[in-house]
């Protein structure tokens, strides 16, 4: 970071104080080669709802992340990182890009990088944004490639940069109930900025998702308190997400949870016919994840066109399970 001198005033770091500085706040990152000698450059630190910026300049001729470094400080996150002053070349997840000013690349952490600037002796300036990895491919429903970049210009890199520049200005140290949706925010910006544009791509990812999602709840559905905010916990992506999702699939999570439970319940009931087992219906209705008789019965009666007591006809049967796969067409059975 800056430091200061006795009169308040802020000073540059020597070059190996500017190193660790820039080690310990984003990993692995060497830079090397100082021009005739003489070390410029500046390492500060800003908040930003949580995240985490970084405004970084040197006249340093290479920074580089070796595989030793990924391996050793294994960072998991993403950097979005604006290229403010002059011309430089990024060679990352075998791309090599140029990039000039107001230019945005990605960067995945968990990859080697190498990042030349052709500034000559004159520092060269860029602003980083950290991203945890699994908190932006959850929010996103994908994880984005490093090595993607956007020239200067767009909406969303303009937008995302104004956040960055803000809160330096501000200092980002003041807490505000908004920052979480703050951070959604930024989140939907590195979306827009860099979401891939093979559509088929993401569909595929997101019915592998799916399929993983109606799995979770076939597995837990019987659990009373098993809602659309512990199946989107357990999926690890946002409650909103899950909705978005299941919207695809023209149901809801609620309805999709809800009619397992009732397939569950009707084959029970069907067994219970079978083998006379003169199983209690209300312990039936518990067991398929029901806490109230009442709400059990009226759902039943709707789904099914018969009260739970009633003995099932033939039609019914066949019928049972497939507003189920309708909900969740495509998946696999569990």
């Amino acid at each position: 970071m800056h430091r200061s001198d006795d009169t308040g005033r802020a000073t540059e770091p020597d070059f190996e104080t500017w190193r660790e500085s820039l080690r310990s706040m984003c990993g692995g990152f060497r830079p090397t080669g100082i021009p005739s000698g003489t070390f410029a450059g500046w390492v500060s630190k800003v908040s930003i709802s949580g995240l985490t910026a970084l405004n970084i300049g040197s006249n340093a001729v290479r920074v580089e992340r070796t595989q030793r470094d990924v391996r050793v400080d294994g960072i998991d996150h993403y950097f979005v990182v604006f290229h403010l002053a002059g011309q430089s070349a990024m060679i990352h997840n075998d791309q090599a890009v140029q990039l000039a000013a107001s230019d945005v690349v990605l960067v995945d952490t968990t990859l080697p990088l190498a990042y030349l600037p052709s500034n000559g002796a004159a520092p060269w300036n860029c602003v980083t944004l950290g991203l945890p990895r699994q908190s932006l491919a959850s929010h996103l429903g994908f994880e984005p490639q490093g090595g993607i970049f956007r020239r200067g210009g767009t909406s969303a890199g303009r937008l995302l940069l104004d956040i960055i520049s803000d809160a330096q200005a501000s200092d980002g140290s003041t807490f505000s109930p908004a920052d979480a949706y703050m951070q959604l925010a930024a989140y939907d910006l590195v979306g827009a900025l860099f979401a891939p544009s093979d559509h088929e791509l993401l569909s595929r990812h997101a019915d592998k998702l799916f399929k993983r999602i109606c799995n979770i709840i076939k597995a837990r559905f019987a659990d009373p308190d098993f809602g659309p905010c512990e199946v989107a916990a357990e999926a690890g992506i946002s409650l909103r997400y899950l909705q978005k999702l299941f919207t695809a699939h023209n149901s809801t999570c609620s309805h999709f949870i809800q009619s397992v439970r009732l397939d569950h319940a009707a084959r029970l009931l069907h067994r219970r016919v079978l083998l006379n087992t003169n199983q209690p219906i209300n312990e039936i209705a518990y067991s398929s994840g029901f806490v109230d008789y009442t709400h059990f019965a009226r759902r039943f009666r709707r789904r099914f066109g018969r009260a739970p007591g009633a003995r099932p006809e033939e039609p019914a049967l066949q019928a049972t399970g497939e507003e189920t796969k309708r909900a969740g067409a495509g998946e696999s059975s569990s």
